[in-house]
């Protein structure tokens, strides 16, 4: 804990633009895969939209959305991680500018659930920010949908997203956790914020956060099994006036988790 300790409160009006982190984080160093190639993935999600995906090869696809008369589509470049053997997190960047939007899939062919998390660009009080929209479905019609978990909870994680990038996360309650730079372009930077936890199989959870300072929002795969995270960030960076697209992954280590006293339930 000696650089933590050496650190200390950073006022807002410090803090750097949200590209500090673009050399520190990096590309993405798991491989993407071919095995959607030549696929079609087809589902009706919990708000009744349709959802068509056509992987043409390990980089093309095709995509759909929409009902009947307001059906929207394109074509776009992505990219497939199996993060687990049928388990993968798929992502594409439609559009540019303030009408970007990273669209993320997790898809597991193990149980025919599939997640998506779509982040878009909005104006709140004159402040370019992004937001993201879930929505849940099953390859088949009656099958199980990821649901939210609090699994991770009470634990403490520290990330190695590079050799210069290390943070910690701690999970607080279902909605909120805290995360705090120990190196890197953000060192000293700490906030509480808010964010959603998903299982997807033992010990692999969809996470999402979305920040009140930096105007990025997350959303990644968390393995405690292989002990990694795989996923990314999307945002607008006001200083560069253009769109943050950030693909990372990491290695981690759990460091601890907390157990509170026989007596809290009680209250």
């Amino acid at each position: 804990m000696a650089l933590a300790s050496t650190q200390d409160f950073v006022p807002e009006n410090e803090w750097p633009s949200v590209s500090v982190m673009l050399d520190g984080f990096g590309q993405q160093t798991l491989p993407a895969s071919p095995a959607l190639s030549g696929t079609t993935l087809q589902v009706v999600d919990d708000l009744g939209v349709s959802l068509e995906y056509v992987f043409h090869d390990e980089k093309s696809l095709t995509w759909s959305v929409g009902k009947a008369a307001q059906q929207k589509s394109g074509t776009g470049t992505y990219k497939a991680i199996e993060a687990r053997p049928g388990i993968f997190i798929i992502d594409f960047v439609r559009g540019s500018g303030l009408a970007a939007e990273n669209v993320t899939l997790i898809l597991d062919q193990n149980t025919g659930a599939v997640t998506t998390g779509i982040s878009r660009l909005v104006e709140i009080e004159g402040k370019v920010r992004a937001t993201t929209d879930f929505s849940y479905a099953n390859i088949t019609d009656d099958g199980v949908k990821h649901a939210r978990t609090d699994e991770l909870v009470g634990k403490r994680i520290f990330y190695r997203y590079s050799d210069i990038e290390t943070y910690e996360h701690i999970y607080l309650n279902l909605g909120t956790f805290t995360w705090h730079c120990l190196r890197g372009g953000e060192v000293g930077l700490a906030d509480t914020d808010h964010c959603k936890t998903w299982k997807v199989a033992e010990d692999l959870y969809i996470f999402f956060w979305t920040e009140k300072v930096m105007t990025v929002e997350a959303v990644l795969l968390v393995d405690l099994k292989e002990q990694r995270s795989i996923g990314r960030m999307f945002g607008w960076d006001d200083k560069l006036n253009t769109e943050l697209i950030l693909p990372f992954n990491s290695r981690l280590s759990v460091l601890n988790t907390t157990v509170y006293p026989e007596d809290l339930s009680k209250g």
